[in-house]
């Protein structure tokens, strides 16, 4: 027996370690794994190419497309190459309309196949001109591999060689294939250390910031605890301002319209924020940069090639953090959006700002950390911020959740109003509804009687406790008047009544029948005075013409105060029934009949209403504060209530035809405008 175990295969040692090894990216694996295909198969030429969607049958658009070609040239990036939008050009690939339709092949058949070049048929053992080998590279994953979407199809040119020979390099070629499931396992693995990690700081962060108090003071903390945790020279936090609660990113179907600005509000290590400090400004203007291109941002940026470049940060505009860092050559400045899951996308609320000043640069791995957590830590900020607003703010934001459940996420508020509108518009058209005519009124007592002074004369005396708002009976004495005048021209009229009558009869004695006529005429006259002063002396004594109230007239003060005919001592009224005057505007007078009904309602009690129907219209307008206006009488249906008085006004409703709402809100202008188009 020989002992065979010294042998050693450093060749395949470095295929497999270099196959096993953990790659940045799937490009950096993809070449890597272009180049030992070309490598184990000692193919003059490998080629790597993506496929979407290609089929066999399929449209010219969809043919695979040259992205790689090995061995690669010198001075060449294969990394940028896979990269790349325009591709491989065609001039640099070898056979080329038989390795394209082998890579297309392969692409819809999902399996390895060897294409002779002398014949297009599959598998011609002669193979004179040599042999096309086409390997698809499905994405990595557990279990079967053919279940996995194909990402391309990797094309190497042999040399002629035997059956057996390429049926083993056939072999070979699906093994390392194969390995693309242990670098999908490397990245699931590193996404989920990255993860954990994340998953960590973040836990660790929100139990800090819960046990804070006010969003203000959970955003100094979280400031003070990353700058601690990350040995950084300075936090600052900022919050988005402007229209809408926070920057929509642009994969969202929906954008919010208007000027976001960022506002800091906490920095670590300090309490109170100056913004008149250029410094804040500067940390300000870094985090709306970040915002408007709602990414992260680096400065420097990172490499363009090699270890640690990503092409996202380095095309992102960092002109705001270079001013930022201008003040110090070695600090480094990162912004990080704080994003928040929605039903319309995803929404950036805030920026986070970090700076080292120790000539450190931020490593990729540590910048995906940290967005990670700060994706976490976001929602719980946000509920923080929405927690310490006014209750009406918070009472929209529901409202409108409320509303996306109904009508959708996207657009939610413009669907509502629209859907409000388009309700309302079809309620004003299809509601019918009595149409109520409005007009100031008063209520009126149903009988008064005013009491006026019969002569000229003087307030001798009153009667007891007469004043406004005592309660009289017909035939009480209201006011007396002073009558000594008056009773001394009546004692002069008697006399001059027997003068008179006395000369008549001299007169008649001797015969003078003309100057007995004058004497009796002029005791006549005599006696008609006596009556009228008799008359007026009877009148004097003023009693109350109607059992009732005084509603107007106070005369204590009016003793002995001189009175002219007429004018006005007192009025009483009948308070147990009362009428309702309403004045109604000449535009509407033609709405009301006799016998309509409606509702009065008094300033006094607006939520009382009292029904009442009208009795009587005066056909005459008066002129009522610029407007013409009838006077409308209407009785009480109901009993009024105790407290109703004379003179209390208010507003009085009169029940129309039943019209359309929008009849009803439209009236008034079309008549207005039928008025100014009239001819």
């Amino acid at each position: 027996m020989i002992d065979l175990s010294n042998l050693r295969t450093p060749g395949w040692q470095r295929v497999v370690a270099e196959l096993s090894a953990p790659a940045a990216d799937d490009r950096v694996f993809l070449a890597r794994l272009t180049a030992v295909l070309g490598q184990v198969s000692s193919a003059r030429q490998a080629v790597f190419w993506r496929t979407a969607g290609v089929r066999e049958d399929g449209p010219a658009g969809a043919e695979p497309k040259a992205q790689l070609s090995w061995p690669y040239a010198e001075g060449s990036d294969p990394i940028a190459e896979l990269g790349s939008p325009r591709g491989l050009d065609d001039g640099r690939i070898d056979q080329l309309g038989d390795v394209r339709a082998a890579a297309r092949s392969a692409a819809s058949s999902r399996q390895p196949q060897v294409f002779s070049l002398d014949n297009e048929m599959m598998y011609d053992a002669g193979g004179g001109r040599g042999y096309v080998i086409a390997v698809p590279v499905t994405a990595g994953g557990q279990g079967d591999q053919s279940l996995g979407p194909v990402v391309g199809v990797v094309t190497l040119l042999l040399e002629p060689r035997s059956r057996q020979a390429v049926q083993t390099t056939l072999a070979i070629l699906e093994i390392c294939a194969g390995y693309i499931h242990g670098h999908a396992a490397n990245q699931s693995l590193r996404r989920m250390r990255q993860t954990t990690a994340a998953l960590d700081l973040a836990t660790r962060l929100i139990a800090s910031i819960n046990a804070t108090e006010g969003f203000k003071g959970c955003c100094i903390q979280l400031a003070n605890d990353l700058c601690r945790q990350l040995s950084v020279d300075r936090v600052a936090i900022g919050w988005v301002e402007g229209p809408g609660t926070g920057g929509r990113v642009s994969r969202s179907p929906t954008g919010d319209t208007g000027r976001k600005s960022v506002k800091m509000i906490a920095l670590s290590d300090t309490e109170q924020i100056d913004r008149r400090l250029a410094m804040v400004q500067k940390l300000e203007h870094a985090m709306e940069e970040s915002l408007d291109q709602e990414q992260t941002v680096l400065y420097p940026p990172p490499p363009a090639e090699g270890e640690g470049a990503d092409v996202v940060l380095l095309q992102a505009v960092t002109q705001a953090h270079r001013e930022l860092a201008a003040t110090d050559a070695r600090l480094t400045v990162a912004s990080f959006p704080l994003r928040i899951g929605d039903p319309r996308g995803e929404k950036i609320v805030g920026v986070v700002t970090i700076e080292s000043g120790r000539g450190t640069r931020f490593e990729l791995g540590l910048i995906e950390l940290m967005q990670s957590a700060l994706d976490l830590l976001a929602p719980v900020l946000a509920v923080r911020h929405s927690d310490d607003r006014a209750l009406p703010l918070r009472a929209w934001d529901s409202l409108v959740r409320a509303g996306a459940w109904a009508v959708g996420p996207k657009h939610t508020v413009w669907k509502l109003v629209g859907v409000i509108v388009m309700l309302a518009t079809i309620a004003v058209f299809v509601i019918r509804t009595p149409y109520r005519i409005g007009a100031p009124m008063e209520l009126q007592p149903f009988e008064r009687r005013t009491i006026a002074a019969p002569f000229d004369g003087i307030v001798a005396s009153l009667g007891e406790e007469i004043e406004a708002g005592r309660k009289v009976a017909q035939g009480d004495l209201m006011v007396e008047l002073d009558t000594t005048e008056l009773k001394l021209q009546q004692l002069e009229a008697r006399s001059q009544i027997v003068q008179f009558e006395t000369q008549a009869d001299e007169e008649l004695k001797r015969g003078n029948l003309a100057a007995a006529q004058q004497a009796s005429a002029r005791a006549e006259q005599a006696r008609s005075k006596h009556d009228l002063l008799a008359h007026q002396i009877e009148r004097a004594t003023i009693a109350a013409p109607m059992t009732g109230t005084i509603i107007t007239g106070d005369l204590k003060d009016k003793i002995g105060s001189q009175l002219k005919l007429g004018d006005k001592l007192f009025e009483i009224a009948d308070l147990s029934s009362t009428i309702v005057v309403a004045k109604v505007e000449d535009s509407d007078i033609a709405m009301i009949s006799e016998g309509q009904t409606g509702e009065l309602s008094p300033k006094s009690n607006p939520s009382f209403k009292a029904p009442f129907v009208v009795d009587r219209i005066v056909p005459l307008s008066r002129a009522d504060e610029g407007q013409n206006a009838f006077e409308v009488y209407g009785r009480l249906t109901d009993e009024a209530p105790a407290w109703f008085k004379p003179g209390m006004e208010g507003r009085a409703k009169f029940n129309g035809e039943t019209k359309p709402l929008v009849w009803i809100g439209t009236r008034r202008i079309a008549d207005q405008l039928r008025i100014w188009l009239w001819w």
